[in-house]
């Protein structure tokens, strides 16, 4: 395990050809991969500007920080494109920003392979947080299965025994419903998947009607959710929903409206959140953008608080040194208490929220805790 961890550090210092750099990063670039078009548009919009907030607010700090920003279109294939690129020709010495775990599959074994540090604000598939594990890898948001395996515990703990369960057919989707059915303890009457992009859901909805469930668990991000949603409300269904936060996370509910009131989903963060870090963020971000920031868009301010934090101490031109100051994660998070575990990703509280109008705008609040110091069901397989 050591010799591994030596080997890759080794090659990360090789690759920066730095050898001489300063300890401390007087400048750092980072390559920031994002969804800007199509349906995940609004995701990644929140991504680029909760990442950006935490620059502007670092002062002199976040000057030190080129951020290089494109769009992935949500494919893979650009995504690997765009990173190489970044890599190669722009000379980035981090990268973060990528949503979709199909797309993270593509681009983060390729960017730590050639010595890149990966900082993931949002996508953590199993496959990386497992025997995928990379001492240049670092999640700030979850593993892919935890807001989904509150769900089944929070569903459980309400006495449910039967649910219909969603997901679209890519690894987040596979990871969700795999995270949900080891904390239920009920029946699951039918385990769906449907198309990435999908935005028809009459069939689905069919199914649900049909299926004699108690309740449904559904996931549906960015447009699929806000499609879902909307169709679901308008059935005529009256089989209540439950998913996690990125169902109804706070880019989607504008475009959803009032059906979504009431409806319940878990999180590892909420805007209600009480802390001083989250009460700055969440009125900050409201005073730049003119709406709620989304978990997406926490996700991204905690990663560059982290990076802040890091380079403070380190460069990544000395990777052994910098990986120790990332994985100290000595920042304020909006989610208050934050630490990694030994497959660098975090160790957090899971809440179970409720959509409500705050201030005449869509959000959500805190009703209860799901899971308290949750790491993850991956992390004795990381070798590192």
């Amino acid at each position: 395990m050591q010799m591994r961890l030596k080997t890759l550090l080794l090659s990360a210092a090789a690759a920066l050809s730095l050898a001489a750099a300063p300890a401390i990063a007087d400048g750092v670039k980072v390559g920031l991969i994002t969804t800007l078009s199509g349906g995940g548009a609004g995701i990644g919009a929140d991504v680029r500007d909760g990442f950006m907030l935490a620059l502007k607010n670092a002062g002199d700090a976040g000057k030190q920080v080129e951020v290089v920003l494109e769009d992935d279109q949500q494919k893979p294939d650009v995504a690997v494109q765009i990173a190489d690129k970044m890599i190669q020709s722009d000379n980035v010495d981090v990268l973060t920003g990528i949503i979709w775990s199909n797309l993270a599959m593509a681009v983060v074994p390729a960017a730590t392979g050639q010595g890149k540090f990966y900082l993931s604000s949002n996508a953590a598939p199993s496959a990386l947080a497992g025997s995928g594990c990379n001492p240049l890898y670092f999640s700030v948001s979850y593993q892919n299965d935890n807001l989904h395996e509150a769900a089944g515990a929070y569903a459980s703990e309400k006495g449910v025994k039967k649910m219909f369960i969603m997901a679209p057919n890519y690894p987040a989707g596979q990871d969700s419903l795999a995270g949900f059915k080891r904390f239920y303890t009920g029946e699951v009457v039918a385990e769906v998947y449907t198309q990435v992009g999908q935005t028809d859901f009459a069939a689905e909805i069919a199914q649900i009607r049909a299926s004699g469930a108690e309740e449904v668990f559904f996931f549906q991000p960015g447009g699929m959710g806000i499609a879902f949603l909307k169709q679901y409300a308008e059935s005529g269904v009256d089989i209540p929903l439950i998913g996690p936060g990125f169902s109804l996370s706070e880019d989607i509910l504008p475009a959803v409206g009032d059906a979504a009131i009431g409806i319940k989903n878990t999180s590892h963060w909420s805007t209600d959140l009480d802390n001083p870090a989250n009460k700055a963020f969440v009125e900050g971000f409201r005073a730049d953008f003119g709406r709620f920031p989304s978990l997406y868009a926490a996700q991204a301010y905690d990663t560059a608080n982290l990076l802040l934090s890091a380079m403070a101490k380190a460069s990544p031109s000395d990777p052994e040194a910098f990986r120790a100051a990332l994985a100290a994660a000595e920042f304020d998070s909006v989610r208050g208490k934050f630490g990694f575990g030994p497959n660098q990703h975090p160790i957090q509280d899971i809440y179970v929220l409720e959509v409500e109008k705050r201030d005449g705008e869509l959000t959500n609040k805190i009703i209860g805790t799901a899971m308290t110091d949750r790491g993850d069901a991956y992390a004795e397989q990381c070798q590192m």
